[in-house]
């Protein structure tokens, strides 16, 4: 296999055409597939190694991966084919129409899903996330209710304004592009715009808080606050891309039990207080980022994956 090609392939570079040889060469033989392992590993401790930059230069240089390559988009219609379902759902409003037929989409744990809907919205579905969302919008709104984390790029109808739910509050927006984390089973909630305008309301429609553009909107405790988007690079898990930018041991386990949903017990003193910056692929999977944290930090690990329980000694 050509090298440039190969590296083209690990980073995202390829084309579909190029991207087709590649996974054909991968799948040919074992020797190809350890030859491709060694080389991704090699690009990831690079990454892992990659030295820290100031806030403008790390937004404005960093390198931006291409669109979702051939491979992913065959995993995801496989993972697709089991976890998209018909379901009748009812959403609190007052316009909802009683037995409308709804689908909801769930992503399994290490992948993400891109979404369609009938209004011409995209939509970006994280790990361990679902998204329901009605077949025809009928009504006065758009609503969709999420549990997990999204990326929305909106369609514009000023006519039927776009309503996200979430199990604390919910978004509504016109057309714009925002983020919104909101894990039923986590303390976290937070909503980030990067386009447009949204509206933070309660239940019962009560608005709490508007957003203007580069605008964070989060819970903190039982109160809402806002704040300015600081490191884009959390958006990049759209992209298949797990970022830390300077992560506690903490935020970083935080992270990976929610994108894997598994349990982390750490019990190294010497990663306590440490701070973590890297990039990994999050369809290589776990078991491949801990490999990759271990380059630089000394520590074994257990992986209990009958209870998804692992522990880092």
């Amino acid at each position: 296999m050509n090298t440039e090609l190969l590296q083209k392939y690990i980073s995202d570079d390829a084309n579909i055409d190029e991207t087709e040889l590649v996974v054909k060469w991968i799948n040919a033989s074992n020797e190809n597939r350890r030859e491709y392992m060694a080389q991704r590993k090699l690009y990831d401790i690079a990454l892992w190694r990659t030295p820290d930059f100031g806030k403008d230069e790390l937004l404005s240089n960093r390198k931006r991966p291409a669109k979702i390559i051939l491979r992913e988009i065959l995993k995801i219609a496989a993972l697709l084919a089991i976890a998209f379902s018909f379901s009748y759902l009812w959403f609190n409003g007052k316009d909802s129409t009683s037995g409308e037929l709804l689908q909801s989409v769930y992503t399994p744990a290490g992948q993400r899903t891109e979404i369609h809907l009938p209004d011409g919205t995209h939509v970006w579905l994280n790990s361990c996330s679902r998204l329901t969302y009605s077949n025809k919008f009928i009504g006065k709104y758009r609503r969709v209710k999420l549990e997990g984390e999204a990326y929305f790029i909106v369609s514009k109808n000023k006519e039927k304004p776009f309503i996200v739910q979430t199990n604390r509050y919910n978004i509504k927006v016109l057309g714009t592009e925002f983020n919104v984390i909101a894990y039923p089973t986590d303390k976290e909630w937070k909503t980030s715009l990067l386009n447009g305008c949204v509206k933070i309301t309660d239940r019962s429609g009560v608005e709490k808080m508007m957003l203007k553009p580069n605008n964070v909107g989060y819970l903190d405790g039982v109160r809402l606050r806002k704040t300015v988007i600081s490191d884009d690079n959390e958006f990049m898990w759209r992209k298949g891309l797990l970022c830390f930018t300077d992560l506690s041991i903490h935020e970083m386990v935080h992270k990976l039990e929610l994108y894997y949903d598994v349990k982390i017990i750490v019990h190294n003193s010497r990663m306590i207080n440490k701070y973590y910056t890297g990039k990994f692929r999050i369809g290589d999977g776990i078991e491949h980022v801990l490999n990759v944290l271990k380059l630089d930090n000394k520590f074994s690990y257990t992986y209990d994956e009958d209870n998804k329980l692992i522990i880092i000694n």
